[in-house]
């Protein structure tokens, strides 16, 4: 008996489609981070904007999956604002990213 393949599956034989779908879902990671962390601690656009020193219409853009290119610093910025640390990691080695304070 052969199985059928589901949509998704489908979708991801095809190399651009795939791509596509990985490109979207690294930007939805990011927004469903920000969303949860925002929420969780009570903090606004604005206040991030003003803890972190990236202007509102980029966070805003990032919670809606709006196109945005963002540079490591922002990134950064953002998160570290939020109380996460970016990280580098491969296997047991691990760098941190994040503006360590003096």
């Amino acid at each position: 008996m052969k199985k059928t393949k589901s949509t998704f599956e489908r979708v991801m034989e095809d190399p651009k489609q795939k791509e596509a779908f990985e490109k979207e879902y690294a930007n939805f990671l990011l927004s469903e981070l920000l969303l949860d962390a925002m929420s969780e601690q009570n903090v606004s656009v604005r206040a991030l904007s003003r803890a972190s020193g990236i202007s509102t219409s980029v966070i805003q853009n990032l919670r809606a999956m709006q196109p945005v290119n963002i540079t490591l610093k922002t990134l950064n910025a953002l998160l570290s604002s939020l109380g996460y640390e970016l990280v580098a990691r491969k296997g047991r080695h691990c760098v941190s990213l994040t503006k360590q304070s003096a």
